[in-house]
C-alpha cells in the first residue's frame, strides 16, 4: 500500500469489497500499525481507511443477520415455516 492522501482513502471503493476482502485488508492495516513501520502521515491515512473498512464489515454483518431465519416446528416436530432470528446484542 503506497502513500495516499486522506481524501483518497474514501475514494477507493470499499463498498465493492466482500466481507472477507475487507477483513483481510483491515487485518493488514492493524499489522502495519502495530509494527510501527509507517510514518505518521501514512499511519493516519491507513487508520482512517481501517475505520471505513470496519464500518463496511459491520454493515455486511448486520445485513447477514437480517437474512438469518430460524425454522419453526409444529407440535409434531415438522417444519411449519420460518421467522426472523432474534439476535441478542
Amino acid at each position: 500500500m503506497g502513500k495516499a492522501k486522506a481524501s483518497e482513502v474514501h475514494e477507493t471503493n470499499i463498498k465493492g469489497l466482500s466481507f472477507e476482502q475487507a477483513l483481510a485488508e483491515l487485518e493488514q492495516i492493524v499489522t502495519r500499525l502495530e509494527r510501527g513501520d509507517v510514518d505518521l502521515e501514512e499511519s493516519i491515512t491507513i487508520y482512517e481507511r481501517g475505520e471505513a473498512l470496519k464500518e463496511h464489515c459491520n454493515a455486511l454483518l448486520r445485513q447477514a443477520e437480517a437474512k438469518v431465519e430460524k425454522l419453526t416446528l409444529g407440535a409434531d416436530g415438522q417444519p411449519t415455516g420460518t421467522e426472523p432470528l432474534e439476535v441478542e446484542g
